[in-house]
């Protein structure tokens, strides 16, 4: 029996399972490969995907999600938002009725077009919360201080979230705009790899600082016309996470854009890594929104158009740069 599940043993999922090990909870960590879960057992190390980082013994490793999630009082998804249907929704007929269960997965459902939290409350009634905001597994991994933000709708449970995840270098703070949240934390991956292709093109820091804002602007747009509260985008889920994945070569998304500035092909580039770069497929769910929603924006079809239609991206900064002159604010 564990008191907190955490589905998805990449490399954040590693690194909130050791962090909260240490905060001497016990911690089921669902593996998917068989392999690798194995391996994990014997040398309490995620070689694959957090290599160094010793895992407290309070850290069991499983392949069975149902001996994972069974009797934990707390579920941490962190499995991709694109994988994420079918294992939750095999794991919710094992979760007690009344767990908490945490989304730490950013990113935009494909077709659906639904966050995290949006899937399991399409199979579940149980509380839910997200955990998101800038924060590097790596960087936290090595205690070096960050903050994030803790989303719940029942503020009870924020608190007591709070309480579980904080830790003297990873400071949590308590929101309740769910969707807020979640959508900051998905459309800055987008963001990012345009700021990667910005940088691979050498367009300089007057032009990574236009796309920040601009950026930003277009997630606030996106978000308010789908429920969500415009300040949450200035918060640590929408500004902060922004500004760490379009600056930070540590960002799978930016190397992915400075790769495409340089001619690579997408499929070749994404061959070559075994972690997911969450923002390929949020691009195409995130221009499907700004259709559903009739909201601008540039920056986002520009990107979906260079994964999906083979664009240069020399031309997508042309087109960019001549759209028709506007005012700043509300446009």
């Amino acid at each position: 029996m564990s008191y907190i599940a955490v589905i998805g043993a990449g490399s954040w999922g590693t690194t909130l399972a050791r962090l909260l090990a240490e905060k001497e909870y016990d911690v089921s960590l669902w593996v998917y490969e068989k392999d690798l879960c194995e391996e994990m057992k014997a040398a309490r190390v995620n070689r694959v995907y957090l290599p160094g980082f010793a895992l407290p013994d309070n850290v069991t490793f499983t392949s069975d999600i149902e001996r994972c999630v069974h009797d934990a009082r707390y579920i941490l998804n962190v499995v991709p938002s694109q994988f994420m249907r079918s294992i939750v929704r095999s794991a919710l007929q094992h979760i007690a009725g009344d767990s908490v269960i945490i989304n730490a997965a950013k990113g935009i459902e494909k077709k659906t077009l639904l966050t995290g939290s949006s899937i399991i409350r399409e199979f579940s009634e149980h509380k839910v919360a997200v955990l998101s905001g800038p924060s590097f597994a790596d960087e936290v991994a090595r205690k070096l201080p960050t903050a994030v933000t803790i989303a719940c709708e029942d503020t009870p449970t924020a608190l007591l979230l709070q309480e579980i995840f904080n830790t003297q270098y990873f400071r949590v703070y308590t929101h309740d705009d769910i969707l807020g949240v979640e959508l900051g934390g998905a459309l800055k991956n987008v963001l990012a790899i345009a700021s990667g292709i910005c940088d691979g093109l050498q367009l300089g820091h007057n032009a990574r600082a236009a796309l920040l804002t601009r950026g930003l602007t277009e997630i606030k747009r996106l978000g308010v016309a789908m429920g969500a509260r415009e300040y949450t985008f200035s918060g640590l889920s929408g500004l902060g996470d922004l500004i760490l994945t379009c600056t930070a070569r540590l960002s799978r998304n930016y190397t992915l854009g400075t790769k495409l500035a340089s001619g690579r092909k997408l499929n070749d580039i994404l061959s070559e890594s075994r972690s997911v770069v969450e923002g390929v497929a949020t691009a195409e769910s995130a221009y499907e929104l700004s259709i559903k929603y009739n909201v601008q924006m540039p920056f986002v079809e520009q990107v979906y158009k260079l994964l999906y239609e083979g664009k240069d991206p020399g031309d997508a900064v042309r087109e960019l740069m001549n759209r028709a002159l506007k005012t700043e604010f509300n446009a």
